[in-house]
């Protein structure tokens, strides 16, 4: 018997929307259909023990939980909740820190291992070669990210990244030299983007535009960053907002931001800092258009602690090579002539001309063991 299709009501600050089942995310989807079948009304299921073991049970990523090593409680000062001593704990801290592979350690043992028997050779054996290593992440990260390959490139930290993205597509002048985020930003994200613009000899009290939620409400109306482009649309060089609100967790609708810029102000870039929405939330960066975006992925991309970060830059970029400003480095030239050690630098189409530095092998192996189970569970 096949669900009937239907509509649920997902209360929002200001009103409901009404989103049709069909338009959910597979997992999502399912569980609306486990919900229907048993007649269950929706809103009134969400706290009842019955319903989560239906879901579990009925979760068509369930069998991925096994790919996954939890902590386990070994002591009664576990911080991990009240659970027996032994039992393995529920994690709920995916946006802090994701879990680990089982695969992890395989994976980075091989490179210990090839490290340990080839040395420096490592950079050219036959499998795996250390000096395109993070090649072999890039096509199941521009899945996620919903990139082309050539825009997508493992390097550096989110904060890094951030930076070297803002060398390039902030450049103020004394017409456009504004910078639009969100209020409440995360930190880092906040204090780059200040350090930029003092960097830049503007001052952040007339640069920097922050948009808030209305008085009594939590999360950002898609209304009101658009009034704000739209305010300020002569004087914007940049609109700078997450994915994800790593606080309220509202998903931003960045195709719609993006589309506001581009109308009012054409010549603002538009910049994405990914660390709560990727892994997690469906994204489509090349479809948005958005010129550039930013990510970790220690968190819902569960490669270990101070991993590496991702970076994406938009295909219409890819081919501007030294016309666009950046900090570049060695990493970065065309790979073709890389190794001849001439004092030139003629960058790589795509985001990987914004390298800087070879790659670091084992948070790329810690990271790959990842990826290889979201590409098989997909997003």
């Amino acid at each position: 018997m096949t669900a009937p299709q239907t509509s649920i009501l997902i209360p929002e600050p200001r009103s409901g929307l009404e989103l049709n089942s069909e338009s959910l995310p597979v997992a999502l989807k399912k569980s609306v259909e486990i919900l229907l079948h048993k007649g269950t009304k929706v809103r009134d299921s969400f706290d009842t023990r019955d319903l989560a073991v239906t879901l579990d049970r009925e979760d068509p990523l369930g069998e991925f939980r096994q790919e996954f090593l939890f902590p386990v409680v070994k002591s009664p000062d576990c911080r991990f909740g009240i659970k027996k001593k032994g039992e393995a704990t529920v994690y709920l801290c995916g946006n802090s820190l994701g879990l680990q592979p089982k695969q992890t350690r395989e994976y980075v043992e091989e490179e210990l291992k090839k490290w340990e028997t080839l040395g420096v050779d490592g950079h050219f054996s036959k499998v795996r070669p250390w000096v395109t290593i993070d090649e072999l992440c890039v096509d199941n990260m521009a899945k996620i990210v919903g990139a082309k390959s050539l825009e997508v490139c493992i390097m550096n930290s989110l904060t890094v990244n951030l930076h070297l993205m803002m060398v390039s597509f902030y450049r103020p002048n004394a017409q456009r030299y504004k910078v639009i985020i969100e209020g409440k930003s995360f930190p880092s994200d906040y204090i780059a983007v200040v350090s930029q613009i003092r960097e830049k000899g503007y001052d952040p009290e007339t640069a920097l535009i922050k948009v808030y939620p209305r008085k009594g409400e939590h999360t950002l109306l898609t209304t009101d960053i658009k009034a704000a482009i739209r305010e300020n649309a002569d004087e914007l060089a940049l609109v700078l907002i997450g994915g994800l609100q790593y606080y309220t967790g509202q998903a931003f609708e960045i195709e719609k931001i993006v589309k506001a810029t581009r109308e009012v102000a054409p010549n603002a870039n538009v910049g994405i800092d990914l660390a709560h929405a990727v892994g997690n939330i469906p994204l489509q960066l090349h479809d948005w258009g958005v010129d550039f975006a930013c990510w970790c992925t220690y968190k819902y991309l569960n490669s270990g602690p101070g991993s590496i970060g991702g970076c994406f830059v938009h295909e219409r970029h890819a081919n501007k090579g030294t016309e666009i400003p950046r900090f570049a480095g060695w990493w970065g030239h065309r790979k073709e002539d890389r190794f001849d050690m001439a004092e030139t630098f003629i960058p790589t189409p795509g985001a990987f001309g914004w390298q800087l530095s070879n790659p670091p092998v084992l948070p790329l192996a810690a990271l790959r063991a990842s990826l290889d189970i979201f590409a098989r569970a997909g997003m």
